[in-house]
């Protein structure tokens, strides 16, 4: 690389990489902010647990009594219609964590319910304190941690076996984005910082950390670098503007409503717009080191070609990745909401009375927003890979690959005749 053009790589990446680093001890948050169990969806006290015996009981009996003998709430979230005859299940319930271990309760599991408790299953239970002892605990969901865990260790493993220290490097840097998602990203929005702020400043801190750690330090990596902070400046400007001017509010569940409770002063909309851009890191680095990859190689089997050779040889490939990626978003996106998809089936409404509800006009915000961003990354990437690696060996600036050449000859030929 030309003396020249690396000076200026690193007057962009080095005062950057400064502020970054700058925005993190600026704001830092140092936890999460403490605040009164509400008692309402995950702001619970919950314990684990295990399901010690499960009978069959008549359900009359159950009904006759005006619901479960310890009135706690049917397993399987919310309350099951009550059947007036028919077996049901009742489970006795051992508290293997907390202040109350050992403590047992019992739980009645309707027959229609979608979720049936097993003996010697693990559960989750919460612990509400201010209820009458009887009905302080009941089984809210089942434990999972040993399947996710063996599932994330076939993962890890799969990496490393075809990655080898490439792969290594990668769990190491994902490590690194949950660090600093969890350590920095949520307890700064919690403790009232602005979330775009946030998210620029964190997300940046991956992306600097992750490409670097995954790929080394060279100018292959600082120009996917380059590609990747244009297209999340672009995406964050559009974010913005489209956000403010569709008046998405980001309160539209009940998880958003518990946060804006919680803690006021958050800026929910603010907050979506961080979502749209770390949302989007992920993707723009697979776009932006791929795009940068396949201009390198092209520049190393031919190079005499000159900048715009590479360049638009480099974009050919881009155009495929760029369709491939776009149609991953929105197919993502449609698996993850096909059951609020289906609600909107069965009322039977319009596509366009669909897309203007505020809970789909979020994602669509997202998914568009997202996807012209990493459409941006593509051309902005290949033509900052082609300058680069060319520098320091110039070619002719048309020329093009010899394999191509010949092929534009025979095509000729062919519309000729």
């Amino acid at each position: 690389m030309s003396r020249h053009l690396r000076r200026v790589i690193a007057a962009i990446l080095i005062p950057f990489t400064a502020a970054v680093v700058v925005g993190l001890v600026v704001l830092w948050p140092g936890g999460v902010p403490p605040h009164n169990r509400s008692g309402v969806g995950f702001d619970r006290q919950t314990q684990q647990a295990t399901v010690t015996t499960v009978v069959a009981v008549d359900c009359t009996s159950v009904n006759a009594s005006g619901g479960p003998p310890n009135g706690n709430a049917p397993t399987g979230g919310g309350s099951a219609p009550q059947r007036p005859d028919g077996t049901c299940k009742k489970a006795t319930v051992r508290v293997d964590t907390g202040k109350d271990k050992g403590r047992t309760f019992t739980e009645i599991v309707q027959p229609d319910q979608s979720r049936q408790l097993h003996e010697g299953e693990k559960v989750v239970v919460a612990y509400e304190p201010s209820a009458p002892k009887e009905l302080q605990y009941s089984v809210t969901d089942v434990d999972r941690k040993f399947p996710m865990a063996l599932l994330a260790g076939i993962f890890a493993v799969a990496v490393v076996v075809v990655g080898r220290m490439r792969g290594v490097m990668a769990l190491v840097a994902l490590a690194v984005s949950f660090l600093v998602l969890s350590l920095f990203i949520l307890p700064a929005i919690l403790q009232g910082a602005n979330p775009l702020l946030v998210a620029v400043v964190g997300s940046s801190a991956i992306m600097l950390i992750a490409l670097y750690m995954c790929h080394g330090l060279s100018a292959r990596t600082s120009v996917a670098v380059l590609g990747t902070l244009i297209s999340l400046s672009l995406i964050g400007v559009l974010g913005s503007e489209f956000i403010d001017w569709a008046a998405l509010t980001g309160n539209t569940d009940d998880n958003t409503g518990l946060i804006h409770g919680l803690y006021p002063h958050i800026d929910m909309s603010g907050l979506l717009l961080a979502g749209v851009i770390i949302g989007s890191l992920g993707v723009l680095d697979d776009v932006t080191v791929t795009q940068t990859s396949a201009v390198w190689e092209l520049h190393e089997a031919n190079p005499s070609m000159g900048w715009r050779g590479l360049y638009r040889a480099g974009i050919r490939i881009g155009r495929d990745h760029i369709a491939s990626v776009v149609n991953t978003l929105v197919l993502a996106y449609a698996g993850a909401a096909l059951p609020l998809l289906l609600l909107f089936s069965i009322a039977q409404s319009s596509v366009v009375s669909v897309a203007g509800s505020e809970l789909v006009a979020e994602e669509i915000v997202r998914t568009l927003v997202g996807s012209i961003g990493l459409v941006a990354s593509v051309p902005v990437t290949t033509v900052l890979a082609a300058v680069v690696v060319s520098a320091d060996r110039p070619g002719r600036a048309d020329a093009t690959p010899a394999a191509v050449a010949p092929a534009r000859a025979g095509r000729g030929r062919r519309r000729k005749r």
